[in-house]
Parts: C-alpha cells; sequence; structure tokens
C-alpha cells in the first residue's frame, strides 16, 4: 500500500496519489525538505526518512 492510501484510503489510489503531493506542494517547507532528502516531484516511493518528514509536517494519517 502506497503512503497515499494511507493517509486517503476511501479514495482511488491515483486521485490519492495527486492529492498527497498536492499537499506536499502546499504545506510550508515541506518540499524542501523532501528535496534535501533526494525527493523528486512525482515520487511514489519515499525513504524512511522522507516519510517521517510528511507524518512531522502533515500528522500521523
Amino acid at each position: 500500500m502506497e503512503l497515499a492510501e494511507v493517509y486517503l484510503p476511501d479514495l482511488h489510489p491515483r486521485s490519492a496519489h495527486r492529492k498527497l503531493q498536492h499537499w506536499i506542494t502546499i504545506y510550508p517547507g515541506l518540499p524542501g525538505r523532501l528535496l534535501s532528502l533526494g525527493y523528486h516531484e512525482g515520487e511514489r516511493v519515499y525513504s524512511p526518512a522522507m516519510v517521517r518528514a510528511i507524518i512531522e509536517s502533515l500528522g500521523e494519517p
């Protein structure tokens, strides 16, 4: 299961991915933090450090 599906279990996987990408884009400081961890826009596979950064920013799914 993708991280997006954990955050948005009621959405189709593709829609959940797009929504999570949107949240990542608009959350203050999160895009830069993820880029520093090796993130590339639209990525579906996150390192443990990236997942930690997302959860610290957006909260527990």
